[in-house]
């Protein structure tokens, strides 16, 4: 994948069919992505990177292991990470939810079912620029 100024984005999400349409979208668009299955892993590729942190985490919210509550409460305690802006992304689409990803630290909150694919793209350009 072709990297955009260095810059690169974290997916956490656990569906491998949406991740391999995150991929090729945005391999497409020459952003470069990772991406985590699950809340251990995406905390455990968060350190491993070190000194070149993502420029913004996509997290879904219902993932094994440890949920995307528990991981934006994590990134957001922690000084290392807690400026990443994250979007959260996911099948949850109760008001009480989103009021908790964004008071948690989120700076949008996005219903998968109700967001194109094309709308993403176009958040992830935005925080990228």
């Amino acid at each position: 994948m072709t990297e955009v100024s260095g810059k690169w984005i974290l997916v956490v999400e656990d569906d491998e069919y949406i991740n391999k349409a995150y991929a090729a979208k945005f391999e497409h668009e020459g952003i470069k992505a990772q991406f985590a299955m699950d809340g251990e892993e995406a905390l455990k590729l968060l350190t491993a990177a070190g000194g070149n942190p993502p420029s913004l985490i996509l997290l879904d919210l219902m993932l094994p292991r440890r949920n995307g509550f528990e991981v934006l409460n994590d990134l957001k305690a922690d000084a290392t990470f807690k400026s990443i802006p994250v979007i959260v992304l996911t099948n949850l689409g109760q008001e009480t939810d989103a009021k908790r990803g964004l008071d948690l630290g989120a700076v949008e909150y996005l219903v998968k079912a109700d967001t194109k694919i094309v709308d993403i793209l176009a958040k992830v350009s935005k925080y990228l620029a």
